[in-house]
Parts: C-alpha cells; sequence; structure tokens
C-alpha cells in the first residue's frame, strides 16, 4: 500500500454515492473510499469487477480466512497464519492495517501502518460496503481500537538484556531453531526487536489465533519479552 492520488472515477463515485454503502458506526465509508485510494489502490482493487493485482482484491474480506483466496500467490506466512485459523474480522483487520507485521511477521505487503484509529475505521466501513452480508458485520464494536497491538512507549523503549533472553529462550527453542532454519516452524532468529514485541503482543490479546502462543506470551512480564527480543535480535 502506498500513497496516490485518487482516480477521477473514484472521485464522481464518492461525490455521488455510486457505490454500494452500509449502514456503519465504524467510520465514515466516503472517507473510507478516499482513503483507500490514497493508501491501498497501488496494490488492491475493489467493487464490481475486482481483480487481484500486486495484493488481493479484497470483495468479501470479512470472514474470510488469511491466505485462502483461490488463484493468488500468498506468502508462506501469510499461508501460515491462515493454517493457524487467521480470520479477517473488524479486530484483525485492524491490527493489520495499524501494523501489518503485528498479525504477519512475514507479510510481503510493504506497508509502513496507518496509526491513526479513525481514519483505519473510515477504511474498514468502506471495505465493509463490500463484503457478502454487510448486515452481518457489527456496525459498531467489537472493533480492534479497544484491543490492537498500540504499545504504550514505554514497552517499545524497553531495552531488553539478552542474556537474560538467552536464559529465558530454553522454553521458545523446543519449537524454534536458534540457527534460523525453518523445520515447519517459522524462525525467529534475526528478529527486529519491535517486530518480536508486537507479535507478542497480538498473540497476548488474541489477535494472533495460535493458542499455545496465546498462552506463552500471556505469561511473560513485559521485561521478559523485551529481553527474548534482544536475545532472538542477536541470533542470524
Amino acid at each position: 500500500m502506498r500513497r496516490c492520488a485518487i482516480p477521477a472515477a473514484l472521485s464522481i463515485a464518492v461525490a455521488s454515492g455510486a457505490f454500494p454503502v452500509a449502514a456503519s458506526e465504524i467510520g465514515d465509508p466516503l472517507r473510507g473510499a478516499e482513503l483507500f485510494a490514497e493508501e491501498c489502490s497501488a496494490c488492491h482493487r475493489i467493487g464490481p469487477g475486482a481483480t487481484d493485482a500486486t495484493g488481493p482484491r479484497l470483495n468479501g474480506i470479512f470472514g474470510r480466512r488469511a491466505g485462502s483466496l483461490a488463484g493468488f500467490n500468498y506468502s508462506r506466512a501469510m499461508l501460515r497464519m491462515g493454517n493457524d485459523g487467521l480470520r479477517w474480522t473488524l479486530p484483525t483487520l485492524d491490527a493489520y492495517i495499524e501494523n501489518p507485521k503485528a498479525l504477519v511477521s512475514g507479510t510481503r505487503m510493504a506497508y509502513r501502518g496507518l496509526a491513526d484509529a479513525q481514519a483505519r475505521g473510515d477504511l474498514m466501513a468502506y471495505l465493509r460496503a463490500y463484503s457478502d452480508r454487510p448486515q452481518d458485520i457489527p456496525e459498531a464494536e467489537p472493533t480492534a481500537r479497544a484491543s490492537a497491538p498500540v504499545l504504550p512507549g514505554w514497552i517499545l523503549a524497553l531495552q531488553g538484556d539478552p542474556g537474560f533472553g538467552e536464559y529465558l529462550s530454553a522454553e521458545c527453542t523446543t519449537c524454534h531453531q536458534r540457527d534460523g532454519s525453518d523445520q515447519g516452524i517459522p524462525s525467529i532468529a534475526g528478529w527486529p526487536e519491535q517486530d518480536f514485541v508486537v507479535a507478542m503482543h497480538a498473540y497476548r490479546q488474541k489477535l494472533r489465533p495460535h493458542p499455545v502462543m496465546q498462552m506463552m506470551a500471556g505469561r511473560l512480564s513485559e521485561e521478559e519479552i523485551a529481553a527474548l527480543a534482544a536475545y532472538f535480535a542477536t541470533l542470524e
């Protein structure tokens, strides 16, 4: 997703209301249409006759299992998250739009994220209008605004102790390989520290669906997460 000019045809559609809009308290779908043109349309298509582009088409995205659209070449990371049970809902889409790596660490989507919560709500209201059954999608809560992995600055600013992280890592490395090899379980060696931290908080908040990781993340303190992040970042 990258910023681009709003196509003239879409500007006319926004002005005239010539696309399906469901009543919504998520946000403003008209503003969402503009945001889609600015933030998403370089890679994604939506609406009547939409086809796949660099990214998959987004018609009917609500309720869809991640990585499941037939015919699109997804990354291994997206397919793995879909196999874990990730589905696109208001909370998970909100978290993914805010920071794609929070939900899918190895995503190919080269997008830094949309920090403004209201803007994300507007964009989701627009996406909701092109769902199979917009009326079945909650009009307000639950959204991810209360549960998305927006971390207070002090958490991301914590300086983890790699030595302490190595001490804590034995439980992690019963599954994840220190040498970075992927034996059916994704490597976490060499992860950027911030990516590790936001991923663990996404498990804590049950946005990432893996139940074992949810349990493990839930029993770690902030200092322990920071230490593990610091340690695994040192591995190549």
